[in-house]
């Protein structure tokens, strides 16, 4: 596989569309990565009311959208895509913790 062009280097579709399909295959794993520290977070939380921490939510989805403005990305986007990772994220973390005590 040839690597991936610079964005600013991309002179067709084919260059951006390649890169595009690599670099989500990239953010799926890292979700997947980020999942199994919420596997991790079931096994160590020792109570289920512990799995939803709305200061720590709040926390997460505040970094990301500061990153976002940093990155000079549509901040408004970021902070609605995390907010939708952070609660499949709880909603995992949630399920995982009760089937780790079934």
């Amino acid at each position: 596989m040839s690597p991936l062009r610079d964005p600013d280097n991309c002179s067709t579709m084919a260059e951006v569309r390649t890169a595009v399909d690599a670099l989500d295959a990239e953010l799926v794993a890292l979700i997947a990565r980020r999942f199994a520290y919420m596997r991790a977070a079931a096994r160590i939380k020792p109570e289920r009311g512990h799995v939803r921490d709305e200061a720590r939510k709040a926390e997460v989805i505040g970094n990301a959208v500061a990153a976002a403005r940093a990155a000079r990305i549509p901040a408004d986007a970021v902070g609605a895509m995390w907010e939708t990772l952070v609660e499949a994220s709880i909603a995992y973390e949630l399920a995982e913790w009760e089937r780790r005590r079934a």
